[in-house]
């Protein structure tokens, strides 16, 4: 992930600079799990609505930045982007599309035990075991990514 980190607020640490060996094994993390996630049925378009999704949740500017353009390169049209906030109320999101980001919600509001539960049966009606596991891992690595750039306070500056 690239961020412009210029307008950090100086009494925070950057996490790509101190352990930036940690950050690199992320990053490496990051493509064994997008690869898991492209071998085993979870397309570019999918991964990045789980990205957006869970960096939405969290509120990370950073990685809204990267992985709303990222979207829209990799083909999920404007207005599911537009709509992903309520995606339960809208059906332009498919059973699999629902399955995908119920359980990535899962796994980044860490909610009770049956509502967690719940999100798991409903994927398992959708998704393979494989799939599952990519869902899972795309959404612990944008989370984990999320976690970097909120520490670090990453700021973006305007798309020219």
């Amino acid at each position: 992930m690239s961020t412009d980190n210029t307008d950090r607020p100086p009494d925070r640490v950057n996490l790509l600079r101190e352990g930036n060996a940690v950050y690199k094994a992320l990053i490496k993390v990051a493509g064994e799990s997008r690869k898991y996630a492209g071998d085993n049925g979870i397309d570019r378009a999918l991964a990045e609505l789980i990205n957006v999704r869970a960096s939405q949740l969290n509120g990370c500017v950073a990685c809204l930045n990267q992985h709303l353009p990222e979207a829209r390169e990799a083909g999920v049209p404007e207005q599911k982007l537009d709509l992903l906030p309520a995606w339960r109320e809208s059906e332009l999101y498919d059973d699999r599309e629902r399955a995908a980001l119920g359980l990535a919600e899962s796994l980044t509001l860490m909610p009770s035990h049956a509502e967690r539960e719940s999100a798991y049966a409903f994927a398992a009606q959708h998704l393979g075991d494989a799939e599952i596991a990519a869902v899972e891992w795309t959404a612990i690595a944008i989370n984990a990514f999320n976690r970097v750039s909120i520490a670090s306070a990453h700021q973006v500056k305007p798309r020219k």
